[in-house]
């Protein structure tokens, strides 16, 4: 069984890291913070002090950070991930980070003779946890194929793209959407509530309507329950709906619904509602 090094171990990346040991891979993990890995190294997964000892025991090395910024360092410093991978090793990026910079990784790790793909998903912490997760690949199709064994063991919906970078371009398209539905939730809600309605019964008539959507099940009952810790962290969201933003404009074109969203989401954040979930971005209109 392939050994795969694991860097990043958050919400999210700590339970995937977990579901490829319960399918039977030999685990190397590391963090920055060891207390965050701690309950995976107890279960079985080889710690190890840098990026450079958990790459050059893994044939493939899975990284799941938070920001572009953390993809950079992970792969570009020094005694990193590009400087320490061996010639035919496989590197897998699964954050949601900017489609130039996966290509930039599968680029500068041609030269070296590794395999890379971009490979974000989606299904938040829930679906980490479950195994259940969308992902969503760009990179050589030979390399998706033979990586689609360690996919399967983290997700149930897995779809390749294209050449580098289309994985992330994919997941813009998916955080789009999730901008324009969880706005759509929210407004709905404050709706309901300035003309008297009662949220549960509202959400009982339309789930199984034409307005019914997986935001509305899951992030509309969280509202209801004034439930606002992270499955997926507001200040994440905007990382995101910055980046689509950014892809958006270089392609010319306008998204004013994701524009919006982004305004609203970096509003809260600037307020102290970063490290709460997304379903959060109801108190924006309750101000």
């Amino acid at each position: 069984m392939q050994k795969i090094g694991w860097i990043g171990v958050g919400i999210m990346g700590g339970a995937m890291a977990r579901n490829l040991m319960k399918a039977g891979y030999e685990v190397h993990i590391y963090a920055r913070r060891p207390e965050k890995a701690a309950d995976l190294a107890a279960d079985g997964a080889v710690f190890h002090g840098s990026i450079a000892e958990c790459v050059k025991a893994s044939e493939v090395v899975i990284t799941m950070v938070s920001f572009p910024q953390d993809v950079e360092e992970v792969y570009f410093a020094p005694g990193n991930i590009l400087d320490s991978a061996a010639r035919g090793s496989i590197v897998i990026d699964m954050t949601t980070t900017s489609p130039t910079l996966a290509r930039r990784i599968s680029q500068e790790g041609a030269k070296r003779g590794l395999r890379v793909l971009d490979a974000p998903v989606t299904g938040g912490d829930s679906g980490a946890r479950a195994g259940t997760l969308s992902i969503l690949a760009g990179g050589g199709k030979a390399d998706f194929d033979d990586c689609l064994p360690i996919f399967q063991a983290m997700g149930t919906n897995i779809t390749y793209f294209g050449p580098a970078g289309c994985g992330q371009h994919a997941k813009m398209a998916n955080q789009i959407m999730i901008a324009g539905t969880l706005s759509g939730v929210c407004e709905a809600l404050t709706y309901a509530k300035a003309e008297g309605l009662d949220w549960n019964t509202l959400l009982g008539a339309v789930a199984t309507g034409a307005a019914g959507s997986r935001q509305l099940d899951f992030q509309g009952k969280k509202i209801l329950n004034g439930d606002f810790a992270p499955g997926f962290f507001m200040k994440h969201f905007v990382k995101d709906m910055k980046l689509a933003e950014e892809e958006a404009e270089a392609a010319g074109l306008n998204l004013n619904v994701l524009h919006q969203a982004l305004s609203n989401c970096q509003e809260l954040v600037q307020e102290g509602c970063g490290d709460l979930g997304t379903q959060a971005l109801i108190k924006f209109y309750e101000q």
